[in-house]
């Protein structure tokens, strides 16, 4: 009791329990805060609250997700410096219920005749999305002092079947004007803001449109280094004027339709500074939306590599044909990262071909991910394995992703010595694996005991195939975001 007296912890200055507090984690100050008031004076004084990274959504009740957000926001809304906040809508009240509670990816949204019962779950995600929104911008819309704000809406289902055309709005209690409030807001926050060095707009329903930057303020546009504006359904977000005023940026992700050969070209100016990071997003589904003429050419990617000497890309193709992958894939793109994910599409054995002989001194990152029963091989008809290729000629590959295609043992203990302990991370499913019978015939004991001591062996460090699909297989756009954040900052 002598904390709550005049001697002890109480009788200490307000600026060293502030202090003493800046060693406890967000959870653990939040707990502390209902002490006693004078803790919780102290533990809310902004010095102790520069970042907030948070994640609404998911298993626990909407309303007492919504109740705790409206009070963080409230409390440090006007003040923190950086923001991270990821929205989950649908998680948990939207989409086939599904009894696996480890399973990731969204299942293809079947529509309103399956389940009568999604109609009004769906209008109940979308109003508490949208005042979720409202109240994170209304939080920080006179917010001078933030400096980094990263927003991800896990939103696809709601963007999928038309669901949110005008029509569908109307149905939703104030609908059209909530979204129509919450573009406002997010356009007073960038003519507000001062010193905004990061914004990352992903997937976030009815936020970002493309007059949204035209409000971003003059101090804010040099002193920005990092963009990031995606949506599954929108032309264009980032105009190529407002590009010209952002002469600082050094890291841009953006959809891969919207990088056209005025956009390049920009960038490829010497009055800025060089871009050090590029990420692009290839959704196969939208490019029929957003279709790939007037996306930037061979020349485009020459020019602009002259100039931005130190540039590194990542590309995430998702659900996209091996020939509209070839049109994007051009000899001097400095391809650094590579993420190919589909549900049907199959990557052929050519397009490996390819990337292994294009990309071979700059590829790092591998992915091939492809959630579907039915696991092609892509070494049938062919002397050698292409993805044993890909090891050998892409000598500086660390990340090596396998789910959906046949990986034969013998190969996958081939990619292991190639690489040996340069390759960092090696994560191949067990379902991917298989192993040739007449091989087996002359090995001794367990086959997959012998598989995990060969590539542990070659490795360098205990090895073994990954046991659950779901660890391997993540929601692509999300992947997509955390995979931004981490290539930009070097991670």
């Amino acid at each position: 009791m002598a904390l709550c007296g005049g001697v002890g912890a109480m009788a200490l200055p307000g600026e060293l329990i502030v202090h003493i507090f800046s060693f406890l984690s967000d959870r653990d100050k939040l707990r502390a805060s209902s002490v006693c008031l004078r803790w919780r004076e102290c533990l809310f004084y902004p010095a102790l609250w520069t970042e907030l990274k948070l994640r609404i959504g998911g298993s626990g009740s909407s309303s007492d997700e919504s109740l705790k957000l409206e009070f963080l926001m409230r409390k440090f809304g006007s003040f923190v410096r950086e923001l991270q906040l990821e929205l989950a809508p649908v998680e948990g009240c939207l989409g086939p219920s599904n009894s696996d509670p480890s399973t990731t990816r969204m299942e293809p949204f079947r529509g309103e005749e399956s389940n009568p019962q999604l109609s009004e779950r769906w209008k109940d995600a979308v109003v508490t999305y949208l005042d979720q929104v409202l109240c994170v911008f209304a939080s920080i819309r006179n917010n001078r002092n933030l400096q980094r704000l990263r927003l991800y809406g896990d939103t696809c289902i709601l963007q999928q079947e038309g669901l949110l055309d005008s029509s569908n709005l109307h149905q939703i209690g104030r609908g059209d004007k909530k979204i129509n409030e919450i573009q406002q807001l997010f356009m007073e926050f960038l003519s507000n803001s001062r010193q905004l060095r990061w914004l990352s707009c992903s997937f976030m329903l009815g936020l970002v449109t493309p007059s949204s930057l035209a409000c971003l303020s003059n101090p804010s546009a040099e002193t920005l280094q990092h963009l990031s504006l995606l949506d599954h359904q929108l032309g264009p977000l980032i105009p190529p004027p407002e590009l010209g005023r952002l002469s600082n940026l050094r890291s841009l992700a953006l959809d891969f339709s919207d990088l056209t050969s005025e956009l390049c070209g920009l960038l490829a100016s010497p009055r800025r500074t060089p871009l050090h990071c590029l990420s692009l997003l290839l959704n196969g589904t939208a490019l029929e939306i957003k279709p790939l003429e007037g996306t930037a050419t061979e020349d485009d990617w020459k020019a602009l590599v002259r100039v931005s000497t130190n540039l590194r890309v990542y590309i995430m193709a998702l659900e996209v044909d091996n020939s509209e992958l070839l049109r994007v894939l051009k000899p001097s793109l400095p391809l650094e990262r590579l993420h190919l994910d589909s549900y049907s599409t199959v990557v052929t054995d050519a397009t490996l071909e390819l990337i292994s002989l294009q990309y071979n001194k700059t590829l790092t990152h591998f992915l091939l991910l492809r959630d579907d029963p039915d696991f092609p091989d892509l070494s049938i008809n062919r002397n050698e394995d292409p993805l044993v290729l890909l090891a050998w000629r892409c000598t500086k590959l660390t990340v090596l992703v396998i789910h959906g295609y046949t990986v034969w043992s013998h190969n996958l203990i081939a990619i292991s010595r190639l690489r040996g302990s340069s390759l960092e991370l090696l994560t191949v499913s067990e379902e991917s694996i298989d192993f040739d019978p007449d091989q087996s015939v002359c090995m001794e004991g367990d086959p997959i005991h012998n598989l995990v001591k060969e590539v542990s062996l070659g490795l360098g460090r205990v090895w073994h195939p990954s046991l659950d699909s779901n660890l391997v297989l993540s929601e692509p756009t999300q992947h997509f975001h955390q995979e931004v954040y981490a290539f930009s900052t070097g991670m």
